[in-house]
């Protein structure tokens, strides 16, 4: 099948009600047969032919299955038949649209930030959902603190307990109905005014559409990161709630003065949700990274295309021409608090003198140290996805090719990895060639790879030629061949250690992403109590208690007074999980931090590493000693007690 337009949660959500509960049970493997179901696409409708009878209408409102009724079956049992189901089932769902609805002008020198500017646009939201009878929290600005109404408990109560049946049922487990139980208590909550756990929950239940659909992009440790994000967000709402918890219905766009921007680079994006587009990395007068984006509704081809899309305002400089040196003032235009740049009536644009990488102002973004830029990239990931400011977790790195790796100057050696492997991109060709050429110098642009700690993400990156003109590159974009590489001497760098996770938390990572994939049942089958010896045995104490608790509430099956079977436990199975998640984060990034300071640096006393081998080491005897260096410095984290 090819590519279905991506469909509103709600619409996904509402797939399987009209469904008797006998065709429930078979949405997924309706949803795996319409999978060889052929698509016709025009420009506003998408004809899925089921058989010679029978076809599946969807139309499009900008690309996107935006109604229940624009889903529609040709056959006698429509709406409540498996065709339908299935084909919306099977169909990715739509990304949260951002745009400047919600827009607050704010004089250029105003001394009220960005980010509160934001949220008190985004109670123009909150004043229509009172309007019409929904209730919504108490302005925390007001109080500093809210209550829950009943209806927002229940939709946390609801979403807990979709969480925590995903996670029991593990991706293979987690079928149709989990999804659209998932998606149902987002619909809620958002109605409720708690748009943060809800956003969460569809960036889960999109996770899941992608591994059930086989969706290359799919990362197993993304999903466990999401899930942690909504179980967390979720029982922080049910505890004592936090104005922070709650977020915002829309990212607010704010019009402020001028802007006069220096291109970076150009990145081609490609989400398993059905969308694709081009997002360019700019850098403002005042030091801040800013970012304009056109994505939209398609494939690969459109994310190419994309780059070629000019800049909002008039301009006929294009996106990609402006991350390749280029620059640009633009007037009036709108700009969300994390920094990126939206469209607007009043937005003019025009061609101005860019910068090399090498020049002024764009030259200091590489001054700064590469352990402080990864430990700032770690914060960022740590903060609410709503909250993340544009190009926050982005790494300015120099170094050398060697056969080692990329031996970043003042920093480890690591590995160059693509940050997206389609064949339609240019990122794994573009690498290979580059890797190749051992003792080439350059700079780079990447992200880290927190599921890969000895690797980073590569963007972009520029060289000086055989001929010393500068060449920059967006890797996913400009394909490279022999001819854009100088002439490399094969002198030895000295390498430096590559960053790696000691075996027993490498162990205990993969347990946390095996239990997300495998569910509760292969967490107790495989499992045993083999890694909580072997954590304690190094010094990781608070490890080795998540570990326990972890394996224990798994296997737990305790019997009554008369000896019958109790039903499992699966909240106890959560906090567990969530627990042994939240170590594993924070001990992994106090790691890297401590990995990429420069010997002899002295670490912070609230991240004092374990030691890092340049190498994956073998797995230690039990009996093993300690470490030099002290464990208990990693961030502790409550484990919940399992009743025996």
């Amino acid at each position: 099948m090819t590519t279905l337009p991506p469909v509103t949660a709600e619409v996904a959500a509402a797939a399987l009600d009209s469904l008797p509960t006998r065709l429930r049970k078979r949405a997924d493997s309706a949803a795996a047969k319409a999978a060889n179901w052929p698509v016709v696409t025009t420009d506003a409708t998408v004809v899925v032919r089921v058989d010679d009878a029978t076809t599946v209408t969807l139309t499009t409102t900008a690309g996107v299955v935006t109604s229940a009724e624009d889903a529609v079956c040709s056959c006698l049992l429509a709406p409540a038949c498996l065709h339908r189901a299935a084909v919306l089932t099977l169909a990715p769902l739509a990304q949260e649209t951002d745009g400047p609805e919600v827009t607050t002008v704010v004089p250029s020198d105003a001394g009220t930030s960005a980010r509160t500017q934001s949220l008190k646009a985004s109670t123009a939201v909150e004043i229509v959902q009172v309007q019409e009878g929904i209730p919504a929290a108490t302005d925390p600005q007001e109080t500093g603190a809210f209550q829950l109404t009943p209806p927002q408990s229940a939709a946390v109560g609801a979403l807990q307990a979709a969480a925590t049946a995903v996670l029991a049922a593990g991706v293979t487990g987690a079928g149709a109905v989990h999804r659209a139980t998932l998606l149902h208590a987002a619909h809620s909550a958002r109605v409720a005014g708690l748009h943060r756990v809800a956003a969460a929950a569809v960036r889960v239940a999109r996770r899941l559409s992608e591994a059930g659909t086989g969706d290359p992009a799919f990362r197993l440790s993304e999903l466990a990161s999401e899930l942690a994000e909504l179980l967390t967000v979720a029982g922080g709402l049910g505890r004592v709630p936090d104005p922070d918890l709650i977020g915002i219905a829309r990212r607010a766009y704010v019009a402020n003065g001028s802007l006069r921007l220096h291109g970076l680079f150009t990145e081609p994006v490609v989400t398993a949700s059905g969308y694709a587009g081009a997002v360019t990395y700019t850098l403002a007068q005042d030091g801040r990274l800013r970012s304009l984006s056109d994505v939209a509704p398609g494939d690969a081809d459109r994310a190419r295309q994309a780059a070629g899309s000019a800049v909002p305002g008039g301009s006929a400089l294009t996106l990609r021409e402006l991350g390749d040196h280029g620059g640009a003032i633009l007037t009036d235009p709108t700009v969300s608090p994390d920094g990126r740049i939206g469209g607007g009536g009043v937005v003019r644009s025009v061609r101005a003198s860019g910068a090399r990488w090498h020049e002024e102002p764009l030259d200091t973004l590489w001054w700064r140290s590469p352990a402080d830029q990864v430990a700032a990239a770690l914060r960022w990931s740590a903060e609410p996805a709503d909250d993340r400011d544009a190009g926050g977790d982005l790494l300015f790195l120099t170094g050398t090719i060697t056969g080692g790796g990329f031996v970043v100057d003042g920093g480890p050696t690591v590995r160059l990895l693509a940050p997206d492997e389609r064949p339609e991109l240019a990122y794994a060709e573009n690498l290979r060639l580059l890797t190749g050429a051992h003792g080439l110098s350059l700079r780079l642009v990447a992200r880290l790879a927190p599921d890969r700690p000895s690797g980073v993400r590569a963007l972009a990156a520029a060289w000086r030629s055989a001929e010393g003109d500068t060449i920059r590159a967006d890797l996913g974009l400009r394909r490279l061949n022999r001819t854009h590489l100088p002439r490399t001497g094969t002198a030895v760098i000295p390498a430096t250690p590559t960053p790696a996770l000691p075996t027993e938390l490498d162990l205990l990572r993969r347990a946390v992403d095996r239990a997300v994939a495998g569910g509760r049942v292969v967490t107790a089958a495989v499992a045993g109590g083999e890694l909580p010896r072997r954590l304690g045995a190094v010094g990781l104490t608070t490890g080795a208690a998540c570990a326990r608790a972890l394996v224990d509430t798994a296997s737990d099956r305790r019997h009554d007074a008369l000896g019958r079977l109790r039903p499992a436990d699966p909240d106890a199975y959560a906090r567990a999980w969530l627990a042994s998640s939240a170590y594993t984060a924070a001990a992994t990034a106090s790691l890297l931090t401590a990995a990429w300071a420069p010997e002899g640096a002295t670490v912070p006393p609230d991240s004092a590493p374990l030691s890092l081998s340049s190498a994956p080491r073998e797995a230690p005897p039990v009996a093993s000693p300690r470490p030099t260096a002290p464990c208990a410095a990693v961030p502790c984290v409550r484990v919940p007690a399992v009743r025996r």
